[in-house]
């Protein structure tokens, strides 16, 4: 991983992440704060950037690349949008990471780390716990309904997998009624 130092009062920097979606929420005043608490990561491909179970409290906004959500061994989801975010599930309720996140190609993000929050004061303290809070809310509401959808989908796949076993059942019982009734009539015939 390649770092940058806490950025600071970076103007080009900030037009750039102002125009990412999940940004869009801060204004200028805003963004430099944020950008106060961030560093620009630059990741290699298969490099980790979140270990499932480790804590920490870093939430990523990806600025370039692919990454990977891993979670016991076992892929989970691909993050390749300008502003997709990760890593704040922990942040939120302090929890040990519950996936790993890796580059799939050379990815670059955005890192910001929440635990500065904790020593400001007054009002900014305030507002930046809000700004982000709402962020995440937004980010995880987005989530709850794309994996509502997708339960629905898996609902209707099994009932419909129900169904066929079924039919499949009714058309063998019908199979071996129909042998049956066949029998029947061979042996009614010979008589």
């Amino acid at each position: 991983m390649i770092e940058s130092d806490y950025l600071k009062n970076n103007e080009e920097l900030i037009e750039k992440m102002s125009k990412i979606p999940e940004l869009g929420i801060f204004d200028d005043k805003d963004l430099h704060g944020l950008m106060k608490l961030s560093k620009i990561r630059k990741y290699e491909p298969g490099e980790i950037i979140i270990e499932e179970g480790c804590y920490d409290s870093w939430i990523y906004y990806l600025i370039s690349g692919k990454v990977k959500v891993v979670k016991e061994n076992e892929d989970i989801g691909i993050m390749q949008r300008t502003g997709d975010v990760f890593g704040e599930m922990g942040v939120i309720d302090g929890s040990a990471r519950s996936a790993s996140v890796y580059a799939v190609t050379e990815s670059v993000c955005l890192a910001t780390d929440t635990s500065y929050i904790d020593r400001l004061s007054g009002n900014n303290k305030v507002t930046f716990g809000y700004i982000l809070y709402k962020l995440f809310a937004e980010i995880l509401a987005s989530r709850l309904r794309v994996a509502n959808q997708e339960l629905i989908k898996t609902k209707a796949k099994l009932t419909m997998v129900k169904l066929a076993k079924k039919l499949e059942l009714t058309s063998e019982e019908l199979i071996i009624a129909r042998n049956e009734i066949d029998k029947l009539l061979c042996s009614g015939q010979e008589e």
